[in-house]
């Protein structure tokens, strides 16, 4: 009853006019930045976010506004998908199997309706999941103390990387870059300097802001330079045909729908698992369960396209819940957002929903009600964002960049933080080259001084013991998790990789989820 009563009253936070309008807002441009293939949902997010701080929006309508464009890009990762054969992001890879060969058939407009039904299903359960599992894990989490603390940043680090991790050495490089990026500024403690190399807008650290802004958005910019590609994503020429599916196919998704949500969620709770691996592992097991034969599937099956859809919104909700309740970020989008709640100096984990149940409650909320709006704007508008494919990234690059550049500065009103942004923007696109991780980084960055804090208050209590980091039950089960997160993508990973790369699209996705 305590958990109802807090969700009436964040519907109450969410269903005011200007919460309402972000909502629809975020959702409308999410759902164009996810059918462009490229942005992805963390792209997507991190170029929004100079927008949402400039506007000067509080910590509940920014999130609402954030997360709205988090859903949205999930939703609209599938119009290319099916359109043109090409994912607008990496879990909506496998959406291409099926949902491609349903509109070579003239079934486009089925197959994009199907898929939006899916990712309502997907989105709408695991909200409900997320309003059930994240109060009880705060109880959890609330036994945890500065060595516990420490072990889970650590947890957080070793599997983020994902079990579809191409090489690990280059998540553990990636952290590590991170964390000394955490380290540049003054002490907490002491107050000496730390790599500021006598510069003194160094004196209080690096804003992460500027740093997710330039890896992301930026590096993105750089990457299009690179690369001269100034044409349209492309034009499918596929007929849209009839928007609704018959009853009798949406009663052949149903069990579908079921199984989906369920795979997908977990893999969403998971630490580092992400969508990505929640739309694999949805559509793998759906095959296997209702054609064994090989007889459908891969030829325009419907229910190939439901499968991954609900699996990867469903992961999407699910990520949230560790995000919430513990301060550790599910997948790369939830990093980006876990930025966004420390600009705004809330910080996630077991105390948020007793300091800040108006932010949190009225979020999860807002959670119901964008996926409400995305349902009723997906359909009717599936035309709509199919144009949004005939923008040409020569246009679409520079907007990206003036939005970059205009609300950094207008956040913090410093060239030097500009020409910062620039720089990360340039280490983006090098990283991006050697095919090293973005999304550890910006955990290291994140996450540093809070691990860095932790560390020195257990070793305090502890008189300098280290055995204090296995010193609890809590303690040794979450290192045996990390160690586990970290070593199985190793021994497993080469395996999934193969399959996953036999069904990729032959064209260039983008990273993170």
């Amino acid at each position: 009853m305590e958990t109802l009563s807090s969700l009436a009253d964040g519907f109450a936070v969410a269903l005011s006019a200007q919460n309402l309008l972000l909502a629809f807002l975020g959702c409308f441009l999410g759902t164009m930045m996810g059918a462009l293939p490229g942005l992805g949902p963390a792209n997507g997010v991190a170029v929004l976010i100079p927008i949402a701080f400039s506007l000067g929006l509080g910590p509940t309508p920014a999130l609402i506004l954030l997360t709205s464009v988090y859903y949205g890009c999930m939703y609209g990762g599938r119009i290319s998908s099916i359109l043109l054969n090409i994912p607008g992001d990496e879990p909506a890879m496998m959406t291409c199997l099926d949902g491609y060969p349903m509109a070579r058939q003239g079934r486009a407009g089925e197959a994009l309706a199907l898929s939006g039904i899916a990712s309502f299903v997907g989105s709408f359960f695991a909200t409900c999941g997320l309003v059930l599992l994240a109060p009880q894990l705060v109880k959890i989490a609330l036994l945890f103390g500065p060595a516990e603390y420490f072990v889970l940043f650590t947890l957080a680090f070793a599997t983020l990387g994902g079990i579809s991790s191409s090489n690990q050495a280059k998540s553990a490089f990636a952290a590590a870059l991170g964390l000394g990026v955490a380290m540049i500024g003054s002490d907490s403690q002491t107050g000496s300097e730390r790599f500021t190399f006598g510069e003194i807008h160094l004196y209080d650290g690096i804003d992460f802001l500027i740093a997710i802004v330039g890896l992301f958005a930026l590096s993105e910019v750089f990457v299009f330079l690179e690369h001269h590609r100034g044409g349209a994503a492309g034009h499918s020429g596929a007929k849209i045909g009839r928007l609704l599916p018959s009853w009798n196919v949406l009663k052949r998704c149903i069990p579908t729908m079921g199984r989906s949500t369920v795979i997908g969620f977990l893999a969403g709770v998971l630490p580092g698992a992400g969508a990505s691996l929640g739309s694999f592992l949805s559509y793998s097991l759906e095959k296997a369960t209702v054609d064994r034969a090989g007889d459908s599937f891969g030829k325009g099956d419907p229910r190939g396209v439901v499968a991954p859809e609900v699996g990867n919104n469903a992961a999407a909700g699910g990520a949230l819940v560790p995000m919430l309740s513990l301060g550790v970020p599910g997948s790369g989008t939830t990093a980006v957002l876990l930025a966004v709640l420390l600009q705004l100096n809330i910080t996630p984990g077991p105390l948020l929903f007793q300091r800040n149940p108006d932010v949190v409650w009225g979020l999860i909320a807002a959670l119901f009600i964008g996926n409400l709006m995305l349902l009723t704007l997906n359909i009717p508008l599936v035309g709509l964002f199919t144009r949004v494919l005939l923008v040409p990234t020569r246009i679409l690059m520079p907007v990206v960049a003036m939005i970059s550049f205009v609300g950094i500065y207008g956040i913090t009103g410093s060239t030097f933080d500009v020409m910062l942004m620039v720089g990360f923007g340039i280490l983006g696109w090098v990283l991006r080259k050697l095919e090293v991780p973005l999304v550890p980084v910006i955990l290291g960055i994140l996450l540093g001084n809070e691990m860095e804090v932790n560390l020195r208050r257990a070793l305090q209590i502890s008189d300098g013991d280290w055995s204090i980091l296995v010193g609890s039950p809590l303690a040794i089960i979450l290192w045996i998790i990390a160690i586990t997160g970290f070593v199985l993508p190793i021994v497993l990973g080469r395996r999934m990789r193969a399959r996953i790369e036999a069904n990729r699209p032959a064209d260039e996705v983008a990273t993170g989820d």
